[in-house]
């Protein structure tokens, strides 16, 4: 790469947006020849770096601000040999100054966040070395500004460096604490939404009991913004804080402790709420799951909640019915149509029965199973019925030492299934009970094998004589 063309990107920023622009080419040829020249101009630190900035902050393309935004990113804390090091410390300056002023002043939410994840790297990396003191007061006046826009930003930043820079923001938290609180009760859902993130980051990095008692008092407005999220209709932001709760759920579930009801009974609504969204539903119960399982660290705490098993088991019980009886599946010629039908809460509905009922056991679940399932079998309806079996089947691993004593009863519930005149549950959920009663009873070998032996034969019998019949 010649010296000159290097020369013409320097004296000539517009030069630098048409290289910006063979970056972004779909041309493999024009592209990494662009990629050669941007690789020269590298070795130019204040030049590049100008260049950059000067491409995020005034382009009128928004892909190439969101572009140089990355790129910036990249060259200030990813870039061998460093970028940043090798700078003057007026672009050192520039750099800092004019990044804080783009998170105020840029319009497009998405180059602002683009720049929040460079501020973010950037700010860690020198909070290290004590050379930039002047960011935690700046976002801080992000914070209490009066333009939603600039608060979400310095709260996004504020998250990150909780998970990033835990170490440095300590000496802050005391203050920091209040400020979150007031920003919980924003009106604005991405206020909030940034509050609850950079309250989960702090619970989650920080090591010590007593400092993430601070955040205590916080949690009741983090469910209440995530319950305004709902209530606004945005799922996008109430999804959002529902995977940073889970988090928070599975590295310190004792943090939830003395607001466990308030939890649990926020979950619960949103898990069982037909009118929203499957992700959401799904995140909610996850939440709940994910504290089931966290008996090592939380000893029986789940157990212990009046009422929370039995309507935990009845809300992913109702997951199962997420399925239809599509005319592919009864094609039958290859696996391929097995699942057809299955909504996505049918499946997470599956696989969180098996995970409960290995966290929690036999003893604490059967109860609940031993109340609902026989009106499920019972019911007019062939998804009740599809969903009581399947049950069966998931839980089987879990309450496999209950179960083996209950053998006789089992196989005749799944007798019951094999002359089920919906073929949905005759002819599939027999079969993955049978199989779950083996893998049950095989951890048992003092149980007689010829019970799900003789299950599977039937299901074989029955099923060649409905072929026949057709």
């Amino acid at each position: 790469m010649s010296a000159g063309e290097v020369q013409l990107l320097i004296g000539n920023p517009a030069n630098f947006e048409l290289l910006v622009q063979q970056l972004l080419s779909t041309d493999n040829d024009s592209r990494q020849q662009a990629e050669r020249v941007y690789e020269a101009l590298k070795a130019h630190p204040d030049a590049c770096l100008e260049l950059l900035l000067r491409t995020m902050r005034q382009s009128e393309k928004l892909e190439h601000r969101s572009f140089c935004a990355i790129m910036l990113r990249k060259a200030l804390t990813q870039s061998e040999p460093n970028i940043w090091t090798n700078s003057s410390p007026q672009m050192q300056a520039t750099i800092k100054s004019e990044l804080l002023k783009a998170l105020v002043e840029e319009r497009e939410n998405t180059v602002v966040k683009k720049v929040c994840d460079t501020v973010s790297e950037l700010a860690a990396d020198l909070l290290d070395k004590s050379a930039w003191p002047e960011i935690l007061p700046a976002l801080q006046a992000m914070i209490i500004s009066a333009t939603p826009a600039t608060m979400q930003a310095g709260l996004l930043i504020l998250a990150n460096l909780a998970t990033y820079s835990t170490q440095h923001l300590r000496p802050a938290l005391p203050g920091l604490q209040p400020l979150l609180g007031q920003c919980l009760a924003h009106q604005s859902i991405d206020v909030q939404v940034a509050a609850l993130q950079a309250c989960c980051n702090f619970i989650t990095s920080l090591d010590e009991a007593r400092e993430r008692e601070l955040f205590q008092p916080l949690l009741v407005p983090m469910l209440g913004a995530l319950g305004r999220s709902l209530t606004a209709g945005d799922e996008a932001a109430a999804q959002d804080a529902l995977e940073l709760l889970i988090e928070v759920a599975d590295t310190h579930p004792k943090f939830l402790r003395k607001q466990l009801q308030e939890l649990v009974s926020a979950m619960m609504q949103i898990a069982t709420a037909a009118q929203l969204e499957a992700p959401t539903r799904t995140l909610a119960a996850e939440c709940l799951v994910t504290l089931c399982e966290a008996r090592d660290k939380a000893p029986g705490m789940m157990r212990r909640l009046p009422n929370f098993i039995s309507g935990l088991f009845e809300a992913l019980m109702t997951f199962l019915l997420n399925i239809e009886d599509e005319s592919d599946w009864h094609r039958g010629d290859s696996d391929a149509h097995e699942e057809e039908g299955n909504g996505e809460l049918f499946d997470a509905g599956q696989e969180f029965l098996d995970r409960i009922a290995i966290a929690l056991g036999g003893k604490a679940l059967l109860p609940s199973a031993g109340g609902l399932l026989p009106s499920w079998l019972a019911s007019g309806d062939w998804k009740h019925r599809h969903a009581a079996l399947i049950c069966l089947a998931q839980i089987a691993e879990g309450c496999a030492k209950i179960m083996v004593e209950q053998v006789e009863p089992l196989v005749n519930m799944c007798l019951q299934g094999l002359r089920d005149p919906h073929p949905k549950v005759s002819a599939f959920v027999p079969a993955a009970f049978a199989a779950a009663c083996i893998r049950s009873v095989a951890s048992f070998p003092s149980i007689d094998w010829h019970v799900p032996s003789m299950l599977l034969q039937y299901w074989w019998h029955a099923s060649v004589q409905n072929a026949v019949a057709c």
